[in-house]
């Protein structure tokens, strides 16, 4: 099982979010705590659920796949530190205003 923080902005930013997203997000953290942060080593049935997932450009360890598509679109961004198998949830919010 995989440790998941969230940093304290990324915390205030999700409670300003509409409940929906809020809870698309908390759901998706718990999936990451359960099956890992690389979602193609996830079952088809979960993976299927989430949009646009990759790895960063000029990232080796950072993340980000879409919660919700349409407009505004919303996104999760990650950071896996291997070495402690700890993810660190660095952003939840919209696409505009994502950190890549």
């Amino acid at each position: 099982m995989w440790s998941v923080n969230i940093s304290k902005k990324t915390e205030k930013n999700i409670t300003n979010l509409p409940e929906i997203i809020q809870s698309l997000a908390f759901v998706f953290i718990r999936k990451i705590e359960m099956f890992g942060p690389y979602l193609e080593r996830w079952d088809e049935a979960e993976r299927l659920k989430y949009k646009n997932y990759g790895k960063l450009k000029g990232s080796d360890s950072k993340y980000h796949c879409h919660l919700k598509k349409g407009k505004p679109t919303y996104v999760v961004c990650w950071e896996i530190n291997k070495s402690e198998i700890t993810v660190e949830v660095y952003y939840v919010g919209t696409h505009e205003k994502a950190p890549y």
